[in-house]
């Protein structure tokens, strides 16, 4: 068995058609399947059916699979601690992140973080709590940035912060030209636009109203993005719910900013890394960092 042949099953792993695998890998396709063919051979046993043109793992492919990522985990983890040996001077740290932290906390610890290390890559991806979850199970990234708790075992977490939630509308909207604060079953007496139930931050609200008032938010529209939340808001059409540090960041003289109390939704921002995961000078100190910036929102 060869590492580049574990390196092939995993890519059909991931998109489920070898035409496709193929050309991530930049090989021909007859190229892939007789690799997948050699792969299976010395397993003893078929990893994938081919039914038609659809492509499934077979049980023995989601065990292969399993042991596959945990043998890049460790030729990563190899890779990392002989990296050490040349400190700060070398290396990639790559970071999934929150979208909303993407924008107001990440930014300033960046550029710090390059001005004392300038050799240092660094990668950082905008992604839900979910997609960074399972990046990081494939060694894709090595921290996350996500919304705490997270029961995982396989999962180290360090809390960072408490971020209050608030309500945006419009500077126009006269329902509010008076109001600092209000209360959170508001949403179940103006319009509201909202992301999608399947995000984290859609639940947390439908969690405060439903225990708190016995209700459930019925947005008239549904956004799959901060940007597109806001604008709807900035053009009167509805209210939103962001975090207040969001909010504050964007400084949208369209948009008024107003607490939410009775209660005031909260949300736990962290940092998750894999157990057992060796973590190299440079990863240390840029949690060190975003520590300590993370101490004065």
């Amino acid at each position: 068995m060869e590492l580049r042949q574990l390196e092939y099953f995993m890519a059909v792993c991931k998109e489920l058609h070898f035409t496709r695998a193929a050309e991530k890998l930049g090989i021909s396709q007859p190229s892939l399947s007789q690799q997948i063919r050699l792969l299976e051979h010395y397993i003893g046993t078929p990893l994938f059916d081919r039914i038609g043109k659809k492509t499934a793992l077979t049980e023995a492919g989601r065990i292969l699979l399993l042991h596959s990522y945990k043998v890049f985990h460790e030729l990563e983890q190899a890779r990392s601690a002989i990296g050490e040996l040349q400190g700060l001077e070398r290396g990639k740290i790559r970071i999934g992140a929150l979208l909303t932290v993407v924008n107001y906390l990440l930014p300033p610890t960046l550029l710090e973080f390059h001005k004392k290390y300038p050799k240092i890559e660094m990668s950082v991806l905008g992604l839900r709590t979910g997609d960074i979850r399972q990046k990081l199970l494939e060694n894709e990234l090595d921290l996350g940035i996500v919304f705490l708790p997270m029961e995982d075992k396989e999962f180290e977490t360090i809390s960072l912060y408490n971020e209050d939630l608030s309500l945006a509308v419009s500077i126009h909207d006269e329902h509010f030209n008076n109001e600092e604060e209000v209360c959170l079953d508001i949403l179940r007496k103006v319009p509201t636009i909202l992301l999608p139930e399947n995000y984290y931050l859609r639940q947390l609200i439908n969690k405060y109203c439903i225990d708190y008032f016995g209700f459930q938010p019925q947005p008239i529209f549904e956004m799959t993005t901060m940007e597109s939340l806001i604008n709807m808001v900035a053009e009167g059409v509805g209210v939103t719910v962001l975090p207040k540090p969001y909010l504050e960041y964007l400084k949208n003289d369209r948009i008024k900013t107003i607490s939410l109390v009775t209660p005031t939704p909260t949300r736990q921002v962290g940092i998750i890394y894999q157990k057992d995961k060796h973590m190299c000078a440079a990863t240390h100190t840029f949690i060190k960092q975003i520590t300590d910036i993370a101490e004065s929102i």
